[in-house]
């Protein structure tokens, strides 16, 4: 956890400094453009809109005018977060082994699971593209997800129940926990989406801040494909939860609290993929839709496990 929040905090760092130095770059370029005024003071002075973007007479940008690949902030931020990612995937395989198990049969356990595919999916997204300005969030992300697993959900690690000794656990449980990673990194996506569309509306400081971001159209394709995979993941809870629920309880769907509420976060992550597909739609309707997937999952994960009855209940998860 400690890892993680170095890791925000350098993420943090660098966007901020990235927002800091958006002004004086984009001017400099401008200058070089329109032949005056003679310094960037004097376009300040004259007012000269910032996000403006004008063609560079002398070619693309150089590396220092663009965001930078080498950004000393963004190094210590993927380097620290790559660590704690090896720590808790560390952690992960030794609390398997302490308990003697599979290491995602509660609610702390299936938390911990989910933040490592969280921080993998980020790492590995980054190496096909720089998607570093995520840093900030999915680090805070797994800094609030492993406290309040840590300070609410933990438990020591024992066998579990002989209802949950069974090859589905491996199955079932660790591709629901994925899901959740993936949904989660989605979600995050489109928040930042929906922050970027509307500081654009509004302009500001709010504009020049989260001008270092991709345009909206961008970040929301991103989260439709990771949304895409996870849609896939969780039809696979689905199947093997039911097929488990044969093996169990002898039928395979009876409208329990939990898999109501599994079915419900299928239809509206069914509903967003084919609105998206087929109704075109796109930009904060997609979004919206997307994050209100992710939230059916909180409700599923700690609502309907906390607070309601369920067979499920006894499992935690």
């Amino acid at each position: 956890m400690t890892a993680y929040l170095v890791a925000t905090i350098a993420f943090a760092t660098d966007f901020s400094r990235l927002a800091a130095d958006r002004p004086a770059r984009t001017k400099e370029r401008r200058l070089a453009t329109v032949g005056a005024p003679s310094s960037v003071e004097d376009a300040v002075s004259a007012d000269v809109p910032v996000d403006t973007e004008v063609p560079d007479p002398r070619g693309p940008a150089t590396e220092a005018e663009q965001l930078p690949q080498r950004r000393k902030a963004a190094g210590i931020g993927m380097s620290t977060f790559t660590v704690a990612t090896l720590l808790l995937l560390a952690g992960v395989v030794t609390r398997g082994v302490a308990a003697g198990r599979v290491p995602w049969a509660n609610m702390y356990e299936f938390t911990m699971v989910s933040v490592l595919v969280a921080s993998a999916l980020f790492l590995g997204l980054n190496r096909r593209r720089d998607l570093r300005f995520l840093g900030t969030f999915i680090a805070l992300f797994a800094v609030a997800a492993i406290t309040l697993a840590l300070v609410e959900l933990y438990t020591d690690p024992n066998a579990v129940q002989p209802a949950l000794q069974s090859y589905w656990l491996v199955i079932h449980v660790s591709i629901a926990a994925s899901s959740m990673g993936v949904f989660g990194t989605a979600a995050v996506v489109s928040g930042l989406q929906l922050a970027k569309d509307r500081a654009v509306t509004k302009g500001g400081a709010q504009r020049r801040i989260l001008a270092q971001l991709p345009p909206a159209i961008d970040l929301e394709r991103l989260a439709f494909r990771i949304n895409a995979v996870g849609f896939v993941l969780w039809t696979f809870v689905l199947i093997t939860g039911a097929i488990w629920a044969e093996h169990s309880w002898g039928r395979y769907w009876g409208w329990d609290a939990k898999e109501t509420w599994s079915f419900i976060i299928w239809v509206v992550y069914a509903a967003y993929l084919h609105a998206r597909a087929t109704r075109g739609w796109e930009g904060r309707r997609a979004a919206w839709f997307s994050v209100a997937g992710f939230i059916s999952i909180l409700v599923n994960y700690y609502v309907v496990n906390l607070f309601v009855n369920s067979l499920h209940s006894y499992a935690g998860v």
